[in-house]
Order: C-alpha cells, then structure tokens, then sequence
C-alpha cells in the first residue's frame, strides 16, 4: 500500500520538482517511517519540511518549487503516517459498516435491469416506506450535494430564495452548488446553537408579492446540525407550519438524521414526515454505507418531473442496485439505529474526556456524534501531527471533531490524551 502510495506521490510532483528530488523525497520519507515507528513521537510533516529545507541550498528554482509542494507533502505525511489510526476528522473518513459490504455483495449476481428498473431498488423504496409511511416517492443519488441541490430545485424555480443556517452545509460547503444549479438565492439566517429559529424566518420573510424580490420558497435546516446539535420537535413544527401557512416548504438536509432521531429517541418517521418535512436529503454516507444519498418527497405532488432532474444533474446512477441494497440494509435490523446510537455514544465519551482538561471549552451541547471544542491555538499543529482534523471557526480556534459507527472507546481515551499533552506543552 505505502509504495503505491509513493509512486502516486512522484507522479503528482513531476514537473514541480525534478525527478531525482522527487526520488529522495519519497525515499527520505520511508526512511523516516522505518525510523519512527512509535506514534507517540513522530512529526512527519516536521522531518519531510526539513529534508526539503536542505535541498534549497542546491538552487534558487529547486527552493522555489520545493516551497510550492507544501500542501503535497503535508497530505502524503498524513495518509503514510496517520492512516491507519481511526481518526476523528469526518464521519465520512470512517470505511464500510461489514453490514453493507455483505449487502453488496449480495446483489452482485448476474444482470438486472440498469438505471434503478430493477427488484433490488423496488426492494430498497419498499423498506424506506415501511419507515416513513406509504404515499412517497425516494430517489437515489450519488452524494449529499447531489440530494440537496436535487431536491431544492424540485421545489424552486430561479426567482424564488431559500431561508438557511449562515453555517448551512448547502451555503457554506457546497461550493455554490445549490444557486448555480437552482437559479434561485440562498438567504443566510443567523443561528443560535446551530439552528434558525423562528423568529428570524420571520424577519427574513418579506417582499412577498413585489416584483423587485426574490420570492421566498424553502426553509431549509440541518439534522442535525453544522455545529451537532439537533432541533427539538416542536422547533421543526413551528417552521413547518409557518411555511405551510405561507404556502412554503420545508426542506430538511438529513446527512446525519439517523444520529438526530437516536438522540431524540424517536423513529426516522417521527423525526420527519410527522413534523411537517416536505423534503428530505436521507443521508446514509456518514452512517457507515460506501455512498450513496436519498431525496424523499412525503408529498408527491412535488416530485412529478424528478426523474428528469436527476439524470440532467448527473445523479443517476446505471448500476442503481450498489446504492439501493446499501439503503435496505441500513434500514433493515435497526443498522441505522445502531450505528448512530454507537457513534453519539463515542461523541458524549469524548466530550467527557475533554471535559477533564481545563484549557478546552466544549462549545456546543453534544446532542449527535459531533463535539465543538475551542482549544488553545499553539496545540492545533501538535494534535494534527497525529490526528488530521478541520479548523470549524478558524478566528476563535473552534475545531469539529466527530465520531463514527466503528469508533471504539479506545480510540477516544488515546485521541483525548494526544490532546491533553498537546495543550500543555
């Protein structure tokens, strides 16, 4: 695995560096391997930096280009060193629930019939009705932004504005997706513990009827949330019947819902359809299946020219039974219920250990697998010699750590204590 990983790294670097420089960086960074074996005292990026360093002595164009393949090597260090440690960067950096894989590897016989025409998909709608009720239509995508863009545009037309979270995953991570595929204006809404409030919908709901505003459609949020906490019901309710009222919808992005609905302690029904969701992005990525992401309409008067959406967005997969046996599974036995529960679980161990160290602030109630800690700056480099993780709120040193399906109690107390040694040095 570790040469192939390093022959793909010289590919990448030619023409940067020459191919000699290339050569030795790749040897020099085995060498360093073979000699550091203890992960309590490696410092990959740390050592590669300082082989680069000494090769600036030979020319000023070699120390130019060498200064330029930064980010290379901090991402080579980072899969040759830290790879094999589960780590608590994304829900989506953990692997495969065996769950799923066996779910694979079961349809994997013989021909069906492409582009989801076929049992296993029927199979797959079957059981997503059996948890939200009979009278919707799910459409299977191949990710999160694909279901979210999708199933906004299935509800707005280009002169019509989506109310969201200032931290929504469809305004701040989609790289503009959503307006581009849309046509229509994402409104940004401060948040109070991650969620809109109502309150500030209605601030925001205005020019209705004037020919000079964008015309607001869609109140979209998170389950749960950017910052991991998850809407009460009765807060879902209230923007769900506001946007009824105004003859509004409300459209839930719920890549981590199964993490919201265990918390709540409710069924996926209960945290959706019955609050008055009009659309729903089902999220099964960050839930231990390989990929693959839902749009469900509770009203099918919405969903009539989907099918057309899709394959022009490029979410329609041929071999659509790969993503729809992963679905069944996860809706079969409570696998969806399981891994969520286990991975809030790792989440509240992990807030308790941090907890313990004074310099930590845990920011946000940890209501999901999520924590939201603010630590010292000078111990961000030294944990992410270790661990890599995402800077949430850069100025106030807010950083997002979250657990996943297959996360063990050990990794938690030995992640905690990389922490803690890392702020007090």
């Amino acid at each position: 695995m570790y040469r192939r990983v390093l022959c793909g790294f010289r590919c990448s670097l030619r023409g940067i560096l020459d191919c000699n420089c290339v050569a030795d960086a790749c040897a020099n960074v085995e060498l360093t391997r073979n000699r550091t074996r203890s992960p309590g005292r490696i410092r990959p990026a740390a050592l590669a930096f300082r082989w680069l360093a000494s090769r600036r002595g030979a020319d000023s164009s070699t120390s130019l280009r060498a200064s330029c393949v930064r980010p290379f090597v901090n991402t080579l260090c980072y899969i040759y060193f830290c790879m094999s440690t589960r780590s608590f960067a994304s829900d989506n950096n953990a692997g495969v629930h065996p769950e799923i894989l066996d779910a694979i590897a079961r349809v994997n016989h013989g021909h069906v019939i492409a582009y989801g025409d076929d049992s296993y998909t029927r199979s797959a709608v079957a059981k997503f009705e059996e948890h939200f009720g009979a009278g919707i239509d799910v459409f299977f995508t191949f990710n999160g932004t694909g279901a979210n863009v999708l199933g906004l545009q299935a509800i707005n037309r280009p002169y019509h504005a989506v109310l969201c979270s200032e931290y929504a995953h469809i305004y701040s991570d989609e790289c503009g997706a959503p307006e581009k595929h849309t046509g229509c204006k994402l409104i940004p809404l401060p948040h109070e513990d991650g969620k809109i409030t109502l309150d500030s919908v209605k601030h925001a709901y205005h020019g209705i009827g004037d020919q000079h505003h964008v015309q607001v459609r869609v109140i979209s949020i998170t389950q749960s949330t950017e910052m991991g906490t998850v809407y009460k019901p009765e807060e879902i309710q209230a923007l769900a019947g506001f946007a009824h009222e105004n003859k509004m919808f409300l459209h839930m992005d719920g890549a981590r819902i199964a993490n919201a609905a265990a918390s709540l302690g409710q069924t996926l029904r209960q945290a959706t359809r019955d609050l008055g969701v009009d659309v729903l992005s089902f999220g099964g990525t960050k839930n231990g299946i390989m990929g693959g992401e839902a749009v469900v309409f509770f009203n099918r008067d919405l969903s009539p020219d989907f099918l057309y959406l899709r394959k022009q967005g490029m979410q329609l997969a041929s071999k659509m039974r790969f993503i729809a046996a992963q679905f069944e599974a996860l809706l079969t036995n409570e696998l969806w219920r399981r891994s969520a529960q286990h991975a809030n679980a790792m989440a509240r161990l992990l807030e308790a250990e941090l907890r313990r160290i004074p310099q930590i602030t845990v920011v946000w109630k940890v209501q999901a697998n999520g924590v939201f800690a603010q630590i010292p700056r000078h111990a961000v480099q030294k944990i992410k010699e270790r661990y890599f993780f995402y800077m949430w709120i850069e100025e106030q040193c807010i950083v997002r750590w979250m657990c996943s399906f297959d996360t063990t109690e050990e990794d938690v107390r030995e992640f905690a204590k990389v922490v803690a040694d890392a702020v007090k040095s």
